[in-house]
């Protein structure tokens, strides 16, 4: 092969590289400060988290989220059960993290109990919809989130109960505002 050619090469090899460097997804990470998304739904959740138990946001309402996707998918329980909706409180506690090791599991996932962006992109393929209303639709039953128009998710409150119309921004913030008294 001439000089040339390989020059020709290099550049195109160059060239292709800065294009998948510089492609981004639709979606912030953790940084943004809440869970968030903007363009495909489908490809919203991919580079959110890590959530675990003992970490920075063990205690966030962006743990909620989770929690919600875990009683959608009927995900397995450390009592046997399937997560309940009493489990919802926004807290990445032994519980959640067992029910995650089972989803994961049965993901096909390493079972590492933390959220990552490994987790969320398979938990992201069951969102339909658009701004607005977008539906999870796990393998137990399909939970409604709100993507604003500014990309932030939101559920809601498990405290006021389904259909109260009472949203919460899943943020990272280590608080969170959604605890069910005696969950």
């Amino acid at each position: 092969m001439s000089i040339g050619k390989n020059l020709v090469a290099l550049a195109a090899c160059a060239a292709l590289g800065v294009t998948v460097l510089s492609t981004s997804p639709a979606s912030a990470n953790i940084s943004q400060g809440y869970v968030f998304g903007t363009g495909t739904i489908t490809d919203d959740w991919g580079d959110e988290g890590p959530l675990w138990a003992g970490g920075r946001y063990q205690l966030s309402n962006a743990v909620g989220l989770w929690q919600y996707v875990l009683w959608a998918e009927g995900a397995i329980e450390q009592n046997g059960t399937a997560y309940d909706y009493s489990d919802i409180d926004c807290d990445f506690g032994d519980n959640t993290a067992y029910a995650t090791k089972r989803l994961q599991a049965r993901w096909g996932l390493d079972a590492d109990g933390e959220v990552g962006s490994n987790t969320f992109s398979i938990a992201d393929n069951h969102l339909r919809g658009s701004t607005g209303e977008v539906t999870y639709f796990g393998r137990a039953r399909a939970v409604t989130f709100v993507r604003t128009s500014g990309g932030a998710y939101r559920f809601e409150n498990p405290e006021a109960g389904v259909g109260s119309n009472w949203w919460e921004t899943t943020k990272y913030d280590p608080f969170a505002t959604c605890f069910v008294p005696g969950g």
